[in-house]
Formats: structure tokens, C-alpha cells, sequence
């Protein structure tokens, strides 16, 4: 089990509640997933700079994990980095990421995973915007887009 939260049927972020971890095999994830969604958030890859559907996305809405379908985050949240990958100051709750350490490529990072089922969302920097100061650059191919009205747009519309 792991705590986290999720939306209910209008959007609005729920309490914390326990939910089962979403545990597959790789042949299952494979099958779920394009072959590229499987390189990126099963196999840790990153993709090409401003190549990602959502690194320009602009719409209002909610991004969830390509696996399992937990929010993440959310247009209230997201900024242009300048980086050419979807970048956000926070998640849309505490609970629904995880972080660990990657000394990967001969560098020191953060690494992002979903908290429901260790998908690899990509790294978190502490050189973002205020409130946070934080960035937490994101693979498009990580994630899916729900579009919701009620929410701002990433340009603050």
C-alpha cells in the first residue's frame, strides 16, 4: 500500500488515502505502454530536449502518470524553464511523487519517480521559481494530459 492523493469526479484533490501499489511485470508494462513510454518511465530514459508533446503545452488541466494514471501535476504549477522539457514547481500533492538519488551519467541528481508505481517522471533541481525554488523536470512521454477549464493555463490565463 502506499498514501496518496487523488481527484475526485470534479477535479478537486482528495485526502490522503492508502491505495494498493500498481505492481507489473515487465511483459504487462510492455504491453500497456508505446515502445518509447516504456523506455522513459519503466527504463529511466530521458527524452530529446523540446521534442516532448508538453514542453510548450499551455492548455489548463491536470498531468497524470502515464502508468498508472495518478496526478502529478498540474498548468497552475508549470513554467517555462527554458529547458525544452515540461517543468513544474510542485506536484499537485506531496504524497503522489518520490525521490531517490541517481548518480547515473557521471552526475549527482534527483530522480522523480510516481509514488503509485516507480515510474521514472524525471529529475528535480532547486533552481526553479518562487514559492518552491524547485524544477521538476518532467518527459512528456511520462505522462498524460486531462484538459480541465477550472484550472489556469500555464501562462497565468
Amino acid at each position: 500500500m502506499v498514501t496518496v492523493r487523488l481527484l475526485d469526479e470534479g477535479g478537486l484533490l482528495r485526502p490522503a488515502a492508502a491505495v494498493p501499489k500498481v505492481v507489473k511485470t515487465d511483459a504487462e508494462w510492455r504491453s500497456h505502454l508505446t515502445a518509447s513510454q516504456y523506455q522513459i518511465a519503466r527504463g529511466k530514459g530521458t527524452e530529446p530536449a523540446f521534442c516532448g508533446v508538453f514542453y510548450d503545452h499551455k492548455k489548463p488541466g491536470v498531468y497524470f502518470c502515464v502508468c498508472c494514471g495518478l496526478p502529478l501535476f498540474t498548468s497552475e504549477t508549470k513554467f517555462n524553464s527554458g529547458t525544452g522539457w515540461p517543468s513544474f514547481f510542485a506536484p499537485v500533492a506531496a504524497e503522489n511523487v518520490v525521490t531517490q538519488e541517481d548518480s547515473s551519467h557521471g552526475m549527482r541528481r534527483v530522480e522523480i519517480l510516481c509514488a503509485r508505481c516507480d515510474g521514472h517522471l524525471g529529475h528535480v533541481f532547486e533552481d526553479g521559481p518562487k514559492p518552491t525554488g524547485l524544477r521538476y523536470c518532467l518527459n512528456s512521454a511520462s505522462l498524460v494530459f486531462k484538459e480541465n477549464s477550472r484550472l489556469k493555463d500555464a501562462t497565468g490565463g
